[in-house]
């Protein structure tokens, strides 16, 4: 790759893509999409932070377009960013909590949007096994996972 102003050639950067998941709390459970494209399975709703979107508004915009829930944050998780939790390119996702009212509609990149408690999750795609693991038990105990 060259520069576009000088001609010296210049080696880009790869740096982790920033993304965020969201453990939507509604009645009944949490809400879990079932994803229409690759890699298929069930998901937290959640999706790629836009340049000059924070994450915040990246939470409420990628739940509402998955799940047709307005939702409200409560608390910024914790940061999952192993190089390998998503196989298509390196990502660092923060992860928000949640809260909503209503009942989930699948549109955008879900084909299927549903309530689950913790002993009827389906299996899960990327490291989302891992984050609703950290957070059932950070309802249980009042920890956060730990660095």
């Amino acid at each position: 790759m060259r520069c576009p102003s000088c001609g010296t050639q210049v080696v880009p950067f790869k740096n982790p893509v920033p993304t965020v998941d969201i453990i939507i709390e509604t009645e009944g459970g949490i809400v879990l999409i079932e994803r229409r494209n690759p890699p298929f399975g069930w998901a937290l709703p959640g999706g790629f932070v836009d340049y000059g979107e924070s994450f915040e508004d990246a939470a409420r915009r990628e739940a509402a377009e998955e799940t047709g829930l307005a939702v409200t944050l409560i608390l910024q998780f914790h940061t999952y960013s192993a190089p390998d939790r998503d196989a298509r390119q390196h990502t660092a996702s923060t992860v928000y909590v949640a809260t909503a009212n209503g009942h989930p509609v699948a549109a955008d990149d879900a084909q299927r949007a549903e309530v689950f408690r913790e002993d009827t999750l389906p299996p899960l795609v990327f490291d989302h096994a891992r984050i609703l693991r950290d957070y059932f038990a950070f309802k249980q105990s009042g920890r956060r996972p730990l660095l």
